[in-house]
């Protein structure tokens, strides 16, 4: 039993898992031999949810996520007043142009630090007063930067818990405009949920970051979903503010690429099984998601990689190399599968640049070291990241921290190793609901209890 219970209410109807307690994974019984295409982004999803819901007119966002993170969106834009009609992966939503129809009630972001960081900007460019509040972990993650922007902007928060931290009461008047100033080291999604918001402003505002940014990556990806709905931001030169005009995010008909963080543990599992995996819908060479960095640390392992138009192809190999210290810094959403895959390698690997993922849906780093030590794996615990040591894992039942990524990462290892049991592993459905039957497609050895 996990000593980590699941928060059941953060999980969605879109979620086919919620009455499973455990998974067992053992390898295929050959090499994996695949061509996939995988579901849209969920970084991308949630964000052209929220921008078009802002937008004037009816926008049709084709190939968004329909996880747990979206679902939780959707409910969000909903509640007030936003019409969002889903028909299969394509979403078409009716804009409000910046003037919520419904102004005030009870908002539930789930597990969902997109939703719980874009969100409350876009509430606080109209008038109203909302309750917003999440799931267990997601009441324990910081919010502190972008919530003291956001009232430095002219909105009131009060906090029925911790202060800055959901739940909270949000009163909104509006944004000032002018300048903000947030840090770059905490989380890109606050200077991301400032962005999104600032066309809104009553005077054009400049959002100025202080300090390094962690994962500068995902606000280019925030910076370029707003140019696709018609604003264009003007980036400084050092990258370090930008300057955002008054403006009206205008309806758009768009298609959003798959999630490359979740193509990871496919293209992983070429590399566990000295085998093949394509994934469609996928270009290395235009895409600003950062974890298609995966691909370079496939490679330093040993793996061939072919970036073509439209498509990836990892060939896997017979033995994966290790014997070098990586940064994960701007693709840390990939720590843990590289983990998983220095398992197998043949000298240790050291992985750096990472102590934000102890503040995600939990502390990843101590709980991979933690589960990998289950297995019978030396690992070092380091404050931004670890040291793993190749070996023979041991059968053994894993806790996933009601984490998806600690599920999905831990479920690599039994691609190689029979008798990797897991708990919860319905938390997967945060960003990718039928993950256990993509990996039974491709070979693997799935039995549920």
């Amino acid at each position: 039993m996990s000593l980590h219970q699941p928060d059941l209410e953060a999980r969605s109807p879109w979620s086919p898992n919620r009455h499973i307690h455990e998974v067992a994974v053992y390898p295929p019984q050959g090499r994996v031999n695949a061509t996939l295409r995988m579901p849209g982004s969920k970084s991308l999803t949630n964000r052209a949810l929220i921008i078009a819901a802002l937008a004037e007119g009816r926008s049709e966002l084709k190939g968004i996520l329909k996880s747990d993170d979206a679902y939780w969106c959707i409910d969000a834009l909903t509640k007030l007043g936003i019409s969002v009609e889903v028909e299969g992966d394509t979403a078409y939503v009716d804009g409000c142009g910046g003037q919520w129809p419904i102004p005030t009630g009870e908002l539930y972001v789930g597990a969902a630090g997109t939703v719980a960081r874009f969100l409350p900007g876009a509430l606080a460019t109209g008038l109203g007063s909302w309750t917003l509040r999440g799931s267990r972990r997601m009441q324990e993650r910081p919010m502190a930067p972008l919530l003291q922007a956001l009232a430095s902007q002219g909105a009131s928060l009060t906090y029925t818990d911790k202060d800055a931290c959901l739940p909270f009461k949000l009163e909104a008047q509006g944004l000032r405009g002018g300048e903000v100033t947030l840090p770059g080291s905490t989380s890109s999604q606050f200077i991301s949920g400032v962005l999104l918001a600032a066309p809104y402003a009553q005077t054009p505002l400049t959002v100025t970051i202080d300090g390094e940014v962690v994962q500068r990556d995902y606000i280019q990806l925030t910076l370029d979903m707003m140019k696709a709905f018609g604003i264009a931001v003007q980036s400084a030169s050092d990258g370090q503010s930008f300057a955002v005009p008054q403006g009206q995010y205008g309806a758009q008909s768009i298609e959003l690429e798959s999630d490359v963080s979740t193509c990871g543990y496919f293209w992983a599992a070429a590399a566990l099984t000295a085998g093949r995996v394509r994934i469609e819908g996928v270009d290395a060479a235009m895409t600003r998601q950062p974890d298609i960095e995966l691909l370079d640390v496939l490679e330093q392992m040993g793996c061939t990689v072919q970036r073509g138009d439209g498509f990836v192809e990892v060939h896997g190999t017979a033995q994966l190399k290790g014997g070098f210290t990586r940064s994960m810094r701007k693709s840390s959403d990939q720590t843990l599968t590289v983990a998983a895959l220095a398992v197998f390698a043949d000298a240790p690997v050291t992985l750096t640049g990472a102590a934000h993922i102890r503040h995600h849906e939990c502390d990843r780093i101590a709980a991979i070291c933690t589960e990998l030590r289950k297995l019978g794996i030396q690992v070092d615990e380091h404050p931004d990241g670890l040291t793993v040591y190749p070996g023979a894992p041991s059968p053994a039942l894993l806790d996933s921290y009601d984490d998806h990524r600690m599920a999905m990462a831990l479920s690599l290892i039994g691609l190689r190793a029979g008798g990797i049991r897991i708990t919860d592993p319905g938390c997967v459905s945060k960003t990718c609901p039928d993950y256990w039957a993509r990996l039974g497609a491709i070979g693997a050895q799935i039995s549920e209890a």
